[in-house]
C-alpha cells in the first residue's frame, strides 16, 4: 500500500472459537507468563508482529506513546487469551494487524493504541471504564466508537440506502480515527477472507464494496479504496477475477517486452552517434 495519510485529526468478520481443553491450557499458560513479563516469552509469530510494529511506532512517534502501544498489546493480548481466527491463526494477531496498517498511515499513539484494542470491549467483556483506567478517556473514547460501528447492520443493496448508511457511519464515528481503525479492521478482514465459509464472504465483500470502498474514496485514501474493490471483485466474481488478473499481468508482460525493445533501439542510435548516456 502507498503511504496515504489520511485527514488529520469492528465487526470483526470472523467469530472467534474457543481451542480444545489441553491447547486452551497450553494456550493460557503461556500468555500468562507473556502478560507477566511483557512481550519476550510471547509466541513467536506474535513477538515477530510486535516487534514489527514497535520498529515502526519508533520511526515517527515518541519514546512514551511506543511504552503505551506495547502496554495495549499486553492487554489485548491477555483479554483474546484463548481465543482464535477461523484460520486458526491466535485472535491477537487480528489487532496487531489493524495497528500495523495504521502506521502506514502514520496515525498517532492513541490510535494505535486504540487499535490494538478495538474488540476488546465487543469480544471479551471489557468495560469502558477499565479501559479508561488504564489508557486514558481518549483512546477508550476511540475503542467504544468502533464498537459502536461493530453493532451497525447492512442488509440492503439499494444504492439510496447504502448511501445512508455511509452517512450514518461517518456521523457516528465523530472522531475520524475511529473511521479510520474501522477501514484498517475491514482491510484486514478482506486480506484473511478465504477462512471464512463461502455465503457470508459474499455478504461482506459486498458490504464493503457498497460501504467501506465509498468511505475510503471519500476520505481520499485512493490506495486503501482500491484494494478494497479488488478485494471485493475477487470474492464476488472469482472466475471474472481470474480471467482478467490474467489479462492484466499478460498485458503487464506484453509492456516490458515492449520497452525492452525500445530501450535496445535507443541505445543502438545512441552508439551510433557516438553519445555516451545511460538508458
Amino acid at each position: 500500500m502507498e503511504s496515504e495519510h489520511p485527514p488529520a485529526a469492528s465487526n470483526t468478520t470472523e467469530s472467534v472459537a474457543p481451542a480444545p481443553g489441553f491447547a486452551r491450557r497450553a494456550a493460557q499458560a503461556l500468555k500468562k507468563a507473556v502478560w507477566r513479563s511483557g512481550t519476550e516469552d510471547a509466541a513467536p509469530s506474535a513477538v515477530a508482529t510486535v516487534a514489527t510494529l514497535t520498529d515502526r511506532v519508533k520511526k515517527y512517534l515518541p519514546s512514551g506513546d511506543v511504552q503505551k502501544i506495547k502496554e495495549a498489546f499486553r492487554f489485548s493480548d491477555e483479554a483474546h487469551l484463548g481465543q482464535f481466527r477461523r484460520s486458526g491463526a491466535p485472535y491477537i494477531t487480528h489487532p496487531l494487524a489493524v495497528a500495523e496498517i495504521l502506521t502506514e498511515w502514520r496515525l498517532d499513539g492513541a490510535a494505535i493504541q486504540a487499535a490494538l484494542l478495538h474488540d476488546v470491549i465487543e469480544d471479551c467483556g471489557i468495560e469502558q471504564s477499565q479501559l479508561i483506567e488504564h489508557f486514558g478517556s481518549t483512546v477508550a473514547e476511540l475503542v467504544d466508537g468502533v464498537s459502536k460501528l461493530d453493532r451497525l447492520q447492512f442488509s440492503s443493496t439499494e444504492q439510496a440506502q447504502a448511501e445512508n448508511f455511509r452517512k450514518m457511519l461517518l456521523a457516528m464515528a465523530r472522531d475520524v480515527r475511529v473511521m479510520l481503525i474501522k477501514l484498517a479492521d475491514r482491510l484486514h478482514n478482506m486480506r484473511t477472507l478465504e477462512s471464512v465459509d463461502a455465503e457470508r464472504r459474499r455478504r461482506i465483500a459486498r458490504e464493503t464494496l457498497e460501504i467501506y470502498a465509498p468511505i475510503a474514496h471519500r476520505l481520499g485514501l485512493n490506495t486503501l479504496f482500491r484494494e478494497l474493490e479488488e478485494l471485493s471483485f475477487q470474492h464476488l466474481y472469482p472466475l471474472r477475477y481470474q480471467v482478467l488478473n490474467r489479462a492484466v499481468l499478460a498485458a503487464r508482460g506484453n509492456r516490458r517486452e515492449v520497452l525492452g525493445k525500445m530501450m535496445l533501439a535507443v541505445r543502438k542510435s545512441l552508439s551510433d552517434a557516438k553519445l555516451r548516456a545511460e538508458v
